[in-house]
């Protein structure tokens, strides 16, 4: 050990003695900012890339001549009309308008002998909004977005003999986020917009320096926003700085050497999809979408055309880059394509053979989920997955809805039931107080049921495949410990459009980076939405799980704004309901009825369509809603035809009661006994008992003493009283609400019910979406006037009183308590009627109970969310505004109050207040949202006991009053005295849904899939209190066999049945369950 002596390594060069020159170390900021200049706008754009970006442009005429045809008013004709138009000649630098209309122009091309042979020839066309190029003989072939997105279409080879050749340009007059005024996005809409045409050019394209342009964009991202303390960072500052100093203006050739330098940084595949095939490990799975608002700042009718510009696009791009797989959701954009541009659908057709293009989803729009109702969300799912099964021969396995404001808590289960068992969604990223701790998880139903659920953690469903996504898709990552991988949503979305081959080209430029450098996540393209959950499914049972709802902390003002839409929403659905059962009755009962599946089929799309996550809530432009009253008003009418039918099948007139309580009968086609007082035209007061589908009026009996009084025992104080409750009105508020019965004072000492507050509500940005939590902060009493008798009759009294609101807005309330009836709780009753023209405020009602809980009740689909009335976190704090459905309840043990309401959806519970939101008066993006007249029920309910069905059921009660119908010689009584089918059991059950089967022979109308032999039946129920619960269901038909199915009605486990055709029946809490009765 030791004395050794090594020998000296032979060096090749010998190291200076002296140094040459001054050696700086680079100011990097400052060649960081050198980068864009290369490539960007401006004062260099003629001595940068962009001088060199074109090889030769072609203008006007005889190359370029453009003739127009302006359609009347504010139409959307058809190719085929647009043809039969007298076109006029002109010219770039025209302007066109006004807002929404539409202009087509026919487009001579002719391209001149200098330019036949380049490489790459495009027409460019950017008249700064969006556009459709159609053949001459009428085929769809790509959508242009303008403003300088997505101007260029590829001009054919054909088109190079030097002859003339002709293309059809349809213009329409909206950018991608339509018409707004005063360049603020969400503003309502301005009628007198104008477009100019910037450009109508050939241009013969570099393909070389376009290129270089995105090898450079990317290399410089990773120069900008790679760690300085890593040496990827400073290898890419070097490569770009040498590929920028290596160009040479007008030498084709310093173009190539550039490019041969990037290659060191992005490898040499980026040309092709080759650079996905190293082999290599990837985080980042890359998939295509196009997220297009079915409505929001535009009307349907221009969403059609977005539709058909946007995915003929992506048909486009798939023919030239074969890595580019697409999803797309909602059947009824499919639906619309199919029928309006049938040449665009087979090409996606095409597509989806190939497993391209993918239809994911599962529903009929991506809808809202805490506004409609249980049986809306089946629909939603079951006209959904029938479309895709219909037409594409699958149906969906991923439920996508990336831009809805907040999650049911029984989606899970509903999805489940519907064949799905993954869900993507990213909304919720864009909470305000907390920030969601998961990107992948499982997602657990009231029930107890599962989907996998990702959430991209690039936190965007609308990524412009930007090296900084492809970075935060891991960056972001909040499940790495379960699974590290990831989903990157890239397109153009909101207006439309889709993928861009510049989001192709970075990708593949971002693949290139982790294959030659590294650092950077290594993005994948090639795969599916289904192939990402495969994988992830592997590792299922590791991943962490959150319960219950995904409350969006943020969008809360959704639930009340444009009330008069979610009115609209909860009478076609309880309509709806009633429909189908008497539908079913009269077509298993009558030859001479066919059930009207075609008729139902409309007026549910259409429901199902108002459902969309940007009209139900009220967060779209005045014409939307324009849109849906129209529609509506069709579903109403439809609904008159249908109940017209039924009741000639039965032998009933029409509801029209003027004459005397002996000769009507009450229809009742909610599942359980009913007992209400019924006022006739005439005066006359009548029992109504619903005890079958059809049940009897009796005379209300008076007696000498009054069943229910009102009286005025000091001046504006008020007392009216029933056998159960004994209420004291003062001013209009409710300061005393005293249940005789358990001898319970409900409103605390000092305290007012009913009394209506009002609120600034401004919130930071989002006015039609947001209500803010310092808008608690601005509450402000709306003194009452004086209150007067109204009613003092022998089944109700009430009292009316006025309230103004300021110089343009007033309301009137009326608080009515009715004779109490045997086995039935009395409630006071409120309707008021509101003449609201108000800017930034937020009406509520507000009642304060002498009940303590920390947790408050809240209807939801099938069934009951709890939340806390309490702030102890932030997490609870950010739930001061929530949903609910037909009611809201506050109980201690043994005792409770629950809210009722016809047609509102927000609520809050703080301590012991409850508030129901009534109206709210934002001015963007439609500036009259609520403006007008409303009419508002409510009603305040006290119950014996914890939260029972007695309030499930009186909700429904509330918001479906029974229908007087006049009795007549030809009424068909054995048809309709027993009730068609009949729970019994635990009352926590509701039977909730009795149709036809969707496939029956003698009801189905869709040829695409087959039909079942035979007549079946569909009942739904589901456990509404969250308790386990057992019945029987028996029915007046020859039932032969009962199957269990899921909401698709696929036959599943086979149940036994009794010998009168009965079965009984085993729910879990909130389990939803569905059975075919085959007959």
């Amino acid at each position: 050990m030791g004395g050794e002596t090594a020998k000296p390594k032979a060096v090749s060069a010998e190291y200076p003695i002296r140094a040459p020159a001054p050696v700086g170390k680079r100011i990097t900021h400052i060649y960081k900012e050198r980068i864009t200049q290369f490539y960007s706008t401006g004062q260099w754009e003629k001595q940068n890339l962009l001088a060199m970006m074109y090889e030769g442009v072609a203008s006007g005429p005889p190359h370029v001549q453009l003739s127009t045809w302006a359609a009347p008013g504010l139409s959307r004709p058809t190719f085929e009309e647009a043809m039969a138009g007298t076109y006029k000649p002109t010219s770039v630098g025209q302007s066109f308008g006004p807002s929404w209309a539409t202009h087509w122009f026919k487009v001579v091309l002719r391209i001149p002998a200098d330019l036949k042979d380049k490489e790459h020839l495009e027409f460019q066309w950017d008249a700064n909004n969006e556009g459709m190029v159609w053949t001459d003989d009428g085929k769809p072939l790509q959508g242009l977005t303008g403003g300088g997105e997505r101007v260029e279409w590829i001009i054919p080879s054909s088109f190079r003999d030097g002859k003339e050749h002709v293309i059809y340009i349809e213009m329409a007059c909206n950018s991608m986020f339509g018409n707004p005024a005063g360049g603020d996005t969400i503003q309502p809409p301005d009628p007198n917009k104008s477009f100019q045409l910037v450009k109508a050019d050939i241009c013969a394209v570099n393909l070389d320096a376009r290129q270089l342009w995105i090898d450079t964009w990317i290399i410089g991202d990773a120069a900008r926003e790679f760690p300085e303390d890593s040496w990827e960072q400073h290898k890419a500052l070097n490569v770009v700085t040498d590929v920028i100093n290596a160009y040479v203006l007008g030498d084709k050739d310093s173009i190539k050497r550039c490019r041969k330098i990037a290659q060191d940084y992005i490898g040499s595949n980026v040309d092709s999809s080759k650079v996905y095939d190293s082999g290599l490990q990837s985080q980042v799975f890359g998939i295509g979408h196009c997220h297009i608002d079915t409505c929001w700042l535009w009307p349907w009718a221009e969403t059609k055309r977005k539709v058909a510009r946007s995915w003929s696009n992506q048909c486009d791009l798939m023919d030239r880059y074969p890595e580019l797989n697409f999803a797309c959701s909602q059947a009824q954009q499919y639906k619309w394509l199919k029928t309006l541009y049938p040449y665009a659908f087979d090409r996606v057709k095409q597509k989806v053979k190939e497993r391209r293009f993918h239809p994911i989803g599962g529903s009929w729009v991506e809808h809202d989920t805490n506004m409609p109702s249980g049986e809306s969300l089946v629909r939603q799912f079951l006209y959904g997955q029938r479309f895709f099964e219909s037409n594409f021969g699958e149906r969906c396995r991923t439920f996508w809805l990336p831009d809805t404001f907040g999650y049911s808590s029984q989606l899970p289960q509903v999805c489940r039931l519907a064949g799905m068992d993954r869900f993507l969604t990213q909304k919720l990223s864009w909470n305000n107080i907390n920030n969601f701790p998961h990107t992948t998880f499982n997602w657990v139903s009231l029930d107890g049921s599962q989907v996998m659920c990702h959430m991209p953690p690039a936190e965007t469903y609308t990524s412009e495949a930007e090296f900084g996504d492809v970075r935060r898709s891991v960056t972001q990552h909040k499940s790495m410990d379960q699974d590290h991988t990831s989903l990157l949503v890239f397109g153009k979305g909101d207006g439309g459009g889709g993928p861009t081959w510049q989001h192709i080209e970075k990708l593949r430029r971002c693949r290139g980076i982790s294959d030659q450098v590294g650092l950077l996540p290594r993005v994948h393209l090639g795969n599916t939405v289904d192939d990402f959950f495969d994988k992830l499914q592997e590792k299922a049972d590791t991943l962490v799980t959150w319960y219950g709802e995904l409350y969006f902390e943020l969008h809360r003002g959704t639930y009340t704004t444009q009330a008069n839409n979610k009115r609209n929403n909860r009478q076609s659905e309880f309509m709806l309901r009633e429909l189908e059962l008497l539908a079913t009755v009269a077509s298993l009962k009558y030859s001479s009825y066919k059930y009207p599946k075609p008729e139902f089929d409309e007026m549910w799309e259409a429901v199902l369509l108002c459902q969309f996550h940007d009209c139900l809530p009220g967060s779209a432009i005045e014409m939307c809603y324009d849109d849906s009253d129209e529609l509506y008003a069709k579903v109403f009418d439809m609904g008159k035809d249908i109940y017209k039918n039924i009741y000639k099948a039965f032998g009933v007139t029409a509801p029209d009661p003027t004459t005397g309580v002996g000769e009507h009968t009450v229809l009742n086609t909610l599942p359980w006994n009913r007992k209400e007082i019924v006022q006739f035209s005439s005066g006359k007061i009548g029992v109504a008992c619903g005890s079958g589908l059809f049940g009897s009026v009796k005379p209300f009996k008076t007696s000498a003493t009054k069943a229910v009084t009102v009286e005025e025992v000091g001046e504006g104080v008020f007392v009216m009283q029933n056998d159960q409750l004994t209420v004291r009105v003062e001013d209009g508020n409710v300061t005393s609400l005293f249940d005789r019965r358990m001898k319970r004072e409900l409103i605390p000492q000092g305290e007012k019910a009913n009394q209506l507050v009002i609120f600034d509500d401004k919130p930071l940005y989002w006015q039609a979406w947001d209500v803010e939590v310092y808008h608690l902060d601005t509450r402000k009493v709306l003194p009452y006037g004086k209150t007067k008798i109204l009613e003092d009759k022998d089944h109700r009294v009430s009292v009316v009183t006025e309230a103004t609101i300021s110089d343009k807005s007033r309301i009137q309330t009326v608080l009515s308590l009715s004779a109490a009836l045997e086995g039935q709780q009395s409630y006071v009753e409120c309707t008021a009627q509101v003449t609201w023209y108000e800017t930034m405020k937020f009406l509520k009602v507000e009642f304060p109970v002498d009940i303590r809980n920390t947790e408050a009740s809240y209807e939801t689909q099938y069934g009951i969310v709890k939340r806390p009335t309490h702030y102890n976190t932030t997490w609870d704090m950010a739930k001061f505004e929530v949903c609910c459905h037909k009611f809201a309840d506050l109980s201690e043990h043994g005792y409770g109050v629950s809210i009722l309401n016809d047609s509102k959806y927000g609520f809050a519970t703080c301590g012991n207040l409850m508030r129901l939101s009534l109206l709210r008066s934002p001015k963007a993006p439609d500036a009259h949202a609520d403006m007008g007249k409303h009419t508002i029920r409510w009603a305040i309910l006290p119950h014996e006991g914890d939260l029972s069905a007695a309030t499930v059921r009186a909700g429904y009660n509330f918001n479906h009053r029974m229908k007087v119908v006049p009795v007549t010689k030809t009424l068909d009584v054995s048809a309709l005295k027993t009730r068609p089918v009949e729970l019994k059991g635990d009352d926590s059950l509701i039977l909730d849904c009795v149709k036809r089967g969707e496939d029956d022979e003698d009801v189905s109308h869709d040829t695409s899939i087959p039909r079942r032999k035979g007549r079946s039946v569909i009942v739904r129920l589901y456990e509404s209190l969250g308790g386990r619960s057992t019945g029987k269901i028996t029915t007046i038909w020859d039932v032969k066999k009962v199957s269990k199915t899921n909401i698709l009605e696929d036959d599943g486990e086979q149940v036994e049945i009794d010998s009168d055709g009965s079965f009984s029946v085993t729910l879990k809490p909130f389990e939803v369950a569905t059975y075919r009765l085959q007959l």
